[in-house]
């Protein structure tokens, strides 16, 4: 799956517990009639990934839903749901395919002519 949207924010990465564990956290804007705000994480490797983005930048980024389910000690089952990063991608604005390059236009030859203008304006 991917969000494709411009860079709200970029969250620093956070370590956790003995392991080492660490997240970085992006929020990302969708163009859309109702945009929405996604936020996404980056785990472990895939962290260093958003160094080279910055805030307002237009990304590609592809992604995993990931799932779990924990037992709170009342034994009633909760489950929560996050959205994984693992590549990010510059869009580039695509330019006009059908439009020659600038350097072939050449001014209009002189058409102005001895005949009269009759034109009521």
């Amino acid at each position: 799956m991917e969000v494709i949207g411009k860079i709200k924010l970029i969250n620093e990465t956070q370590t956790f517990g003995a392991s080492g564990f660490r997240k970085r956290e992006v929020v990302v804007t969708t163009d859309e009639q109702y945009p929405q705000m996604i936020m996404i994480e980056f785990v472990q490797d895939k962290c260093d990934l958003l160094n080279s983005y910055a805030v307002g930048q237009d990304v590609k980024v592809s992604i995993n839903l990931r799932g779990r389910e924990w037992i709170n000690p009342e034994g009633v089952a909760k489950y929560f749901n996050s959205v994984q990063g693992w590549r990010i991608e510059a869009m580039q604005a695509a330019a006009p395919q059908d439009l020659p390059p600038v350097d072939q236009f050449k001014p209009a030859a002189d058409t102005s002519s001895t005949e009269p203008d009759d034109l009521p304006f």
